[in-house]
């Protein structure tokens, strides 16, 4: 038999398949510019909103057995240890999950419930309509700062089974209740020296004083925030607006909601602006316009 990779015609049976398998059919979506130059979901044109009610990830047990099972389990394994499975396109040491909370499943922390059956979708910072595949690639590239993986991979395909799996109960076409991050609805203006006393009480413990993280036995524990073995400066991560939000709900570790709006941005401002990888094709970003105000470039 052709390997999957080496058959794109495979790929893309494979790709209607799940989709077929974990979501009903594909409703209606209106798209909209976000202020920030995102792409989010507007309201369909009839009478139900065009998002679902909160839902949850099916739990592990739930996995088939037989190859969409070994599937789902390869891509559970990619994403919970990038690193180990995929050195060669892991440039930092760090795992999908180390943003991607919960297995990907964390409301808050860009869960990935529901995410397949909103693209392919357009998005102001490619300034084009993006597959599923495209997109994690790009977290490959700036928050892994590695390599893409090859679209048609087996690998690939089971990282988005994965992602299917945890989706099974959202509608296609329907925008998930906890995707990316609750933004502020007035940002605050930062106080960068106030965050960095915040850093040194509140992150310091887990991130260590120089961002750098900590790794014992050569794998992070906790991720490092800034330096060399970090995410690089086209990560979302490295944008004020979506590094505040990430840590007023997720930071500290299990403590999440427990600074205040503006302690978050405070200690965002702070990390943010530490040094860290550059991006090569940075100025081909937002080539149509749309580029957030907290771009850092």
């Amino acid at each position: 038999m052709t390997p999957l990779h080496e058959n794109p015609r495979a790929v893309g049976l494979f790709a209607a398949m799940l989709l077929a398998a974990f979501a009903p059919p594909l409703a209606y979506v209106n798209l909209r510019r976000a202020p920030s130059g995102d792409t989010v979901a507007a309201p369909a044109p009839h009478a139900a909103a065009n998002t679902v009610a909160e839902v949850h990830a099916p739990p592990p047990a739930a996995i088939p057995n037989g190859p969409m099972g070994d599937a789902i389990r390869r891509g559970k394994l990619l994403v919970t240890r990038t690193f180990e499975t995929v050195p060669d396109h892991v440039g930092n040491g760090l795992h999908c999950t180390s943003c991607h909370l919960d297995e990907g499943t964390h409301t808050g922390a860009a869960s990935w419930v529901g995410i397949p059956g909103v693209f392919p979708e357009y998005r102001a910072r490619s300034g084009r309509v993006d597959t599923l595949e495209r997109r994690i690639n790009d977290c490959f590239e700036r928050s892994l700062n590695g390599t893409a993986l090859d679209p048609g991979s087996e690998d690939m395909a089971a990282i988005v089974a994965y992602m299917g799996f945890l989706s099974r109960d959202v509608p296609a076409g329907r925008t998930p209740p906890g995707r990316g991050f609750r933004r502020a609805e007035h940002p605050p203006t930062p106080d960068r020296a106030h965050g960095q006393t915040l850093y040194a009480q509140r992150c310091a413990s887990c991130h260590g004083a120089d961002g750098a993280g900590q790794s014992p036995g050569g794998q992070y524990a906790f991720p490092p925030v800034w330096g060399p073995r970090s995410y690089n400066i086209a990560a979302g991560l490295a944008r004020l607006d979506t590094a505040a939000s990430f840590i007023r709900w997720n930071m500290p570790l299990g403590q999440g909601g427990s600074l205040s709006e503006q302690e978050a941005y405070d200690v965002a401002d702070y990390v943010i602006h530490q040094p860290r990888p550059d991006f090569a094709r940075k100025h081909l970003d937002w080539p149509h316009g749309g580029r957030p105000r907290d771009a850092r470039y």
